[in-house]
């Protein structure tokens, strides 16, 4: 395995400056049966080592400004104005598809579209930020949304805003760096991106985040509004991962927890994956003794496929918590087609603990691995000369080059953001999804409904949602409102005539499990396309519940429009939609 990269803010834009042509990742990345199927059952479970935690305090802390009052950033005038650079692929085994053995969760249907339309859906932030702040455009945008009681927060790489619940600006676009500024940890304010947000609606705060890239001591920079207002100040955290790089940081948030789980890599070889407690009472406070717990998930000591690519931590929805005590789970997953030689296709499923005393105790343990529906998780890609296997979806209006194929990032063994949480007393729900090879050569989202009943889990529901249309989708998020109802987003194309855009589905709590019953809704149709010299697509967005009303759901996702293709090869653009469906008030 290759060492990382280290790129500082000085050298990012230094190098900006003689490669041109290549994809600007700019450290943006520098940034867990019952359908037609019978419910799966837990397997026995591999045994793992026990490991053990490690507890530290946060190595910095202060108090932001208030975000209305960051003064307006300038733009330096740094690269050409169609530089591109790719500053932090995603590392880690790519393979081959051994060819498509089927979806055994399926859809067996297209339903007639009678899912309501959006309420509102606006313009998000977009690359032409980016130039604007930076001199230069980023890929992927990652695009990441929380909704609250009178903000909608969006971050991508490498910017984050605050809107009014119209859609009215009220900040931003702001430089993630600049949330930091001052910071006692100054690469916390460098350009590094993979930012996510969670809006913590059993306190009515923020937490905007961002990992480093310096090195050769990383961090996880970590900021909690002081009041519910996102525009105001924030208590500001740096809490080190010591010399592993924390890619692909996922947060949530848990009873006593803020949980974060990354994709960590070594100096030289090492690999695995990283589980870390934040102590979530005293970052409300503000209080700069804050803790944490890490573990490291070693893949030299668990074996790889229980892990993979990452585990999502449970993000809760409602206000309902967690049961005292009640372990957090967090869900991974395998496929026996995939790189880490699993024998069967499962979630696995983690139980993360902690309990905050003068002598803290913390315990990681695998629960259980629960056998899903077939699937088939390696796309059909890097089929000719000069395209990578991640060069996959086809766009409209041009020839497949591996200039212009889109990556749909399904073999990463892993699922993709949010693992939301629902506590409905009786059981606990979590729900996630996953990109497959729905049908021969064609996308689709595997969508799950795992159920914990008096700590034992189960999968209720599993469905792959693909119309048989040749649409692909892929790059999904998926909520759960306090009926059960279900809201899919994702990302759509096609090599004909559906430009990258943005579509929602759902299905209601009493409909046939493993269906999505309500047919397709649009947030935006695209009009242009992606044309970089890398594949990359955003590697997550972000479907998730109002708490006003703990029934609307608001999405965020990228697309293209003719005028974002024109602008650059990686001119996307991001739109903000929310929606309701039926019999939920």
């Amino acid at each position: 395995m290759k060492t990382l990269r280290q790129f500082s803010k000085t050298r990012f834009f230094s190098h900006a400056r003689i490669i041109t042509a290549l994809v600007l990742i700019l450290a943006a990345a520098a940034m867990a049966f019952m359908t037609a199927s019978p419910r799966a059952s837990a397997q026995p479970t591999a045994r793992t080592q026990p490991l053990t935690p490690k507890f530290s305090a946060a190595v910095a802390f202060d108090v932001s400004p208030a975000v209305r009052n960051l003064p307006p950033a300038t733009r330096p005038l740094v690269v050409q104005p169609n530089t591109v650079l790719e500053v932090r692929p995603e590392r880690g085994p790519e393979v081959q598809s051994k060819g498509y053995s089927g979806d055994g969760a399926l859809q067996p249907f297209s339903p007639a579209p009678t899912i309501p339309a959006p309420l509102l859906t606006f313009e998000g932030l977009s690359n032409q930020d980016n130039f604007d702040l930076y001199g230069g455009r980023v890929n992927p945008p990652d695009p990441n949304g929380e909704v609250g009681p009178n903000h909608y927060v969006e971050i991508i790489n490498l910017v984050f805003a605050v809107y009014d619940k119209q859609g009215n600006r009220l900040t931003g676009p702001t430089k993630l760096g600049d949330l930091w500024t001052g910071f006692a940890i100054p690469d916390c304010t460098d350009p590094s991106g993979d930012p996510v947000i969670v809006y913590d609606q059993l306190e009515d705060r923020w937490l905007l985040s961002q990992f480093t890239t310096r090195g050769p001591i990383f961090y996880n920079c970590v900021a909690i509004s002081q009041t519910g207002d996102p525009t105001g100040a924030y208590f500001r955290y740096a809490f080190s991962t010591g010399v592993n790089f924390p890619d692909y940081p996922k947060y949530g948030l848990w009873r006593n927890l803020y949980i974060i789980t990354t994709r960590e890599f070594g100096p030289t070889t090492e690999y695995g994956i990283g589980v870390y407690g934040l102590e979530r009472d005293k970052m409300l406070a503000g209080d700069p003794n804050a803790r944490v717990v890490s573990f490291f998930l070693d893949s030299a000591v668990v074996p790889i496929n229980l892990i993979g690519d990452g585990l999502l931590p449970p993000d809760i929805d409602g206000r309902r918590m967690p049961a005292n005590d009640a372990p957090a789970p967090l869900v991974g997953t395998q496929d026996d087609g995939g790189p880490y030689g699993a024998t069967f296709d499962a979630l696995n499923i983690w139980e993360f603990s902690v309990k905050w005393q003068a002598n803290p105790v913390a315990s990681i343990v695998l629960k259980t691995q629960l056998p899903t529906a077939s699937f088939d998780s390696i796309f059909p890609c890097g089929l000719f000369a000069g395209q990578t296997s991640r060069d996959c979806l086809p766009q409209p209006g041009v020839a497949p080059t591996a200039n212009n194929l889109l990556d749909i990032l399904s073999y990463r063994q892993r699922p993709t953001f949010r693992l939301g949480y629902r506590n409905f007393r009786t059981y606990e729900s979590l729900v996630t999804n996953q990109s497959v090879e729905a049908l021969p050569a064609v996308a689709g989202a595997r969508w799950y409904e795992i159920r914990r009943i008096n700590g034992t889990y189960s999968i209720y529901q599993q469905g792959t949602y693909a119309p048989g249309d040749g649409v692909h989708r892929w790059m999904g998020s998926v909520a759960m409102d306090k009926n059960g109802n279900m809201a899919l987003g994702y990302s759509v194309v096609n090599g004909t005539n559906v430009y990258p855009g943005i579509r929602y589905t759902g299905r209601l709590s009493g409909d046939p499990l493993g269906q999505m019953t309500l047919g397709e809704g649009t947030i935006i149709d695209g009009s242009g396309i992606q044309r970089t010299a890398n594949s990359r697509w955003g590697d997550y967005t972000d479907m998730t519940v109002d708490p006003t009303d703990d029934c609307t759901f608001w999405y965020v996702n990228e697309y293209y429009t003719l005028a974002g293709q024109i602008s650059s090869t990686a001119g996307w653009q991001t739109r903000i939609g929310s929606f309701k469906l039926p019999g939920c008030h």
